[in-house]
C-alpha cells in the first residue's frame, strides 16, 4: 500500500509523538556505583592525658581494620554500624595509624553490639573505673563512636583523657 506524502507525514508525526511519549512517560534511571571516599586524609591529632599532652601532630589516615590487645582486628571504616555506606577515614583510624607510625601504644575494647570500639589505653596511661577517652572533632564530641564518625581533611581530631 503506497502512502501519499501527506498520510506518510501524518504516520510519521504519530509515530515520532508516541516515541517522545514513552520516553517522557518512563525517565531513565541512573544507577550509579557507590562513590570510594576513603582517601586518605591528613588531620590534626591531639592525645591529652591527666598529667599533660601525649601526642600532638598531624597523620594522614583513612578507614581501615584495626587490632588492638584486647579487642581484636575489627573493621573502623566508618561503615560500622551502617553508619556510611562505603569506607571513610575515622578518628580511632587515625589514632591507629598515629601509634604505629609514630611507635606509641592504644588498646581499646570491641563491643559488638556498637560495632564499635572503646578506647581504653593510650601510651599506658588508662582511665580504669574513673576516666575515659572522650572523642572530639574541631572541639565537638562525636555523636558516634570513634571507627563511625567521618573525618575531612584538616580536621582536628582530639582524644581527652576525661574523669566521671
Amino acid at each position: 500500500m503506497l502512502l501519499s506524502p501527506v498520510r506518510r507525514a501524518a504516520v510519521s508525526t504519530a509515530a515520532l509523538g508516541l516515541a517522545v511519549t514513552g520516553l517522557t512517560a518512563s525517565p531513565a534511571v541512573a544507577h550509579a556505583e557507590p562513590v570510594n571516599t576513603n582517601a586518605a586524609v591528613k588531620v590534626a591529632l591531639t592525645v591529652q592525658g591527666p598529667d599533660g599532652l601525649l601526642f600532638k601532630g598531624r597523620i594522614r589516615t583513612k578507614g581501615h581494620d584495626v587490632t588492638t590487645a584486647t579487642g581484636g582486628t575489627h573493621k573502623c571504616d566508618g561503615t560500622n554500624g551502617g553508619a556510611h555506606a562505603t569506607k571513610v577515614p575515622t578518628p580511632t583510624a587515625a589514632l591507629d595509624d598515629a601509634a604505629r607510625k609514630k611507635g606509641f601504644t592504644w588498646d581499646g575494647t570491641w563491643y559488638a553490639s556498637f560495632d564499635d570500639f572503646s578506647v581504653d589505653t593510650i601510651k599506658n596511661v588508662s582511665g580504669g573505673g574513673s576516666a575515659y577517652w572522650s572523642i572530639e572533632v574541631n572541639g565537638t564530641p562525636t555523636p558516634v563512636g570513634g571507627c563511625q564518625f567521618e573525618l575531612e581533611a584538616g580536621d582536628r581530631v582530639s582524644f581527652t583523657w576525661t574523669s566521671f
